[in-house]
């Protein structure tokens, strides 16, 4: 974390909370400190399709406890087609909440009507994401929470022909102006982690950046959940600068979570030189080559000596003589173990420079 403790703590906290497929992400906090938001459960940017829903008194939020979920990959216009779901979730005596590519015209009116009227426990939602994107998040929560996806290629039921077991089942829901967070879903530990493991092997599949990062979010959301860590500060500048350096660590400990760490400072990279002396070349143009290589495995540590107004040749010479940990602590000028002194690099970071 660039030295800075603090951010460290963060990010160690996050990783430690969420795991190595959790996701973390990096906002403006606001106060002046910075602070760690864990979101447990599965939590996606869209709300309520009526404010009519709203059921709670402290803040404009539906909040169900142990309720019943239809997901439907289709739009539900027609109320009829809802009208067994909802009878379903009244003798069960269970709030019902509908997540639907979207819930309009006659539907969304009875459903208000009837809210408004005689207090039906219900409230309708707009499924995340768009097209193959929305129907594999709409997948991921039905397994969470042991539901199935009506209007799915895969599944041909009709919503008129819906079961108890069909509707999904979770412990706690909030439902905002602007997102969806769904509690202590019911579904199988052993669904869960198949259709886990089937987002892993998609992600070690693509190429695609913006694909990754996507199945990544699914992944977080169905396993281990979501860190945001607020930045805090007195200012925008501030705030950017710091955001610029937690998202800098925050990269740097993905990758070496993924990878492992070496000692920093560059005296990892001068553990490599006994090897390059071992190689046996056959003309003058390969020894050349050992010797530039040999050349760039010095310069970290002798560029960071210099900068630190030492001779960086003595410095070099010194931490080759030292043991495999060893390398010099150019802040304190000492030579030091930097795996205890935390002075690391991710192996993966160096691997790739």
């Amino acid at each position: 974390a660039n030295g800075d403790t603090a951010i460290g703590k963060l990010i160690a906290d996050a990783m430690n909370k969420v795991g190595r497929d959790g996701v973390i992400t990096v906002k403006d906090g606001k106060t002046l400190n910075d602070e760690l938001e864990i979101i447990e459960g599965m939590k996606f940017d869209r709300g309520y399709i009526s404010p009519y829903f709203i059921n709670s008194t402290k803040g404009a939020k539906v909040e169900f406890q142990d309720a019943l979920v239809l997901f439907s990959e289709k739009k539900i216009s027609n109320v009829q087609t809802v009208i067994p779901a909802l009878e379903m979730a009244n003798q069960q005596r269970k709030p019902l909440v509908i997540i639907a590519e979207d819930v309009d015209g006659e539907a969304l009116s009875t459903l208000v009507v009837n809210r408004l009227k005689i207090g039906l426990q219900v409230a309708a939602v707009k499924a995340p994401g768009f097209g193959d994107n929305r129907k594999a998040t709409l997948s991921d929560m039905a397994i969470a929470t042991g539901g199935v996806v009506f209007g799915d290629d895969a599944n041909l039921i009709k919503l008129e022909d819906v079961q108890p077991s069909d509707l999904g089942q979770v412990g706690e829901i909030i439902i905002t102006k602007d997102d969806t967070l769904i509690l202590k879903g019911k579904g199988k530990k052993a669904d869960i982690d198949r259709r886990a493991e089937q987002i892993r092997d998609q992600i070690h599949e693509t190429t695609s950046e913006y694909e990754k990062e996507k199945l990544q979010e699914r992944l977080a959301r169905l396993a281990s959940g979501v860190a945001v860590l607020h930045v805090g500060g007195s200012s925008e500048v501030e705030v950017n600068e710091k955001k610029d350096r937690v998202n800098d660590a925050l990269n740097a400990t993905r990758a070496a979570v993924e990878e492992g760490i070496v000692p920093g400072g560059g005296s990892a990279l001068l553990r490599c030189i006994p090897m390059l002396e071992q190689l046996k070349t056959s003309n003058d143009d390969q020894a050349t080559g050992v010797e530039i290589i040999k050349k760039a495995l010095r310069m970290p540590c002798m560029t960071i000596a210099r900068n630190a107004g030492i001779d960086g040749s003595v410095v070099v010479a010194k931490v080759e003589d030292l043991g495999p940990e060893f390398g010099y602590d150019a802040l304190n000028n000492e030579y030091v173990n930097m795996i205890e002194k935390g002075i690391i690099d991710p192996t993966k970071v160096v691997r790739t420079a």
